[in-house]
């Protein structure tokens, strides 16, 4: 996927979310962050809830890049100190459509929530201390969105 750190982004987004305890993040190919505030226990790729943005929110300039072939995106999930970073590609058939979530995966599958695919983590690979705060609705989580392009 290259180093986009070398690089600035060509576009970038911020969504706050919140913790529940039901955040497993067992999930083996997908990552997700809801706007809605309620979770299942069923809800095992869903990390955070109550989130300030789903795929359509996003501004179209990041859809844009988004879409770009070989764009790259780089995720930054914070919660205070802690932080876990997840690299994976956007694609010139993203949908962007979905009024409540947004997921990355591990596989090539795009429908309207999907905002980046062939992803190198899923929930499952997320730093477990981190996931062990957002288990606590008091918990925010901070996802920031850089887009690179090739």
């Amino acid at each position: 996927m290259g180093s986009p750190t070398r690089q600035k982004p060509k576009a970038m987004e911020r969504i706050l979310a919140r913790g529940h305890e039901n955040v497993k993040a067992t999930h083996k190919s997908t990552l997700e962050v809801t706007k809605d505030s309620y979770l299942t226990p069923k809800g095992n790729c869903i990390i955070a809830v109550s989130a300030s943005k789903a795929a359509n929110d996003l501004l179209p300039s990041f859809k844009y890049y988004l879409r770009r072939p070989g764009s790259v995106l780089v995720v930054i999930l914070r919660v205070g100190s802690l932080q876990d970073i997840v690299i994976a590609r956007g694609h010139p058939d993203l949908l962007l459509s979905d009024p409540r979530s947004i997921v990355i995966r591990k596989s090539s599958y795009i429908d309207g929530r999907t905002i980046a695919i062939h992803s190198n983590k899923a929930a499952i690979d997320i730093n477990r201390e981190l996931i062990k705060r957002l288990n606590d609705r008091r918990t925010v989580l901070e996802v920031t969105l850089l887009v690179f392009d090739p």
